[in-house]
């Protein structure tokens, strides 16, 4: 029931912060102009560069939080005003800039490729995303349970491979509105998983200075 519950957490903390269904318009204009052959190329490409280096980061987080001397309530406290940002952003249905800017939007107009500039990077998996992963992996103390945050990062990243393969379809099913609507609760779960970070950050690093 543990590792039930655990993984629950780690799949919507995860997913919830890399939300394709919000990335889905900006990942339609990027590509308009690609053949179906090119499309589906490039979200295989920028889905699986994502998942990697969100792999990465979970896997290298404590080693990271280490060299530069980082404690974790640290990062939680950090983290979570981050994702707070992100996820008034959400609630309002605009275009996070932690995720994509309009600089960059325009810039990557003018590239070939956009399936690892700005597709995967920042799009997916940005510094939110990478945040979150350190902290979730970080939660789980077990060896299993690092591995179901694995698990977790694999399934978000299936989804948002199905999201993006099947864009155009799924847009036309959920038009703007349902978007914003799913983007909106999105946001406020982010929310509250965002202020969760902080407030176990803050009443840790309380409790080590008293």
């Amino acid at each position: 029931m543990e590792a039930i519950t655990f993984f629950i957490y780690a799949f919507a903390s995860i997913f919830v912060i890399v939300n394709p269904v919000a990335g889905l318009i900006t990942f339609i204009s990027l590509t308009s102009e690609m053949t179906v052959d090119e499309r589906n190329a490039s979200v295989k490409r920028s889905v699986a560069v994502a998942c990697l280096l969100a792999i990465v980061f979970a896997v290298s987080g404590e080693f990271i939080l280490r060299f530069f001397g980082i404690t974790v309530d640290c990062l939680r406290v950090a983290g979570g005003i981050l994702l707070f940002t992100v996820a008034l952003d959400m609630m309002h249905a605009r275009v996070s800039r932690e995720s994509v800017t309009a600089e960059e939007i325009q810039d990557a107009t003018r590239r070939e490729d956009v399936s690892i500039f700005p597709i995967a990077i920042p799009l997916l998996t940005g510094p939110g995303a990478i945040t979150t992963v350190i902290l979730v992996m970080r939660a789980g103390a077990a060896p299993e349970l690092k591995m179901l945050v694995i698990l977790a990062i694999l399934l978000t990243f299936a989804l948002s491979y199905i999201t993006f393969r099947f864009a155009d379809r799924i847009n036309r099913i959920i038009g703007v509105t349902g978007s914003l609507v799913i983007t909106r609760v999105m946001g406020l779960l982010l929310g509250a998983i965002a202020v969760n970070f902080v407030s176990i950050g803050a009443w840790n690093l309380y409790l080590s200075m008293v």
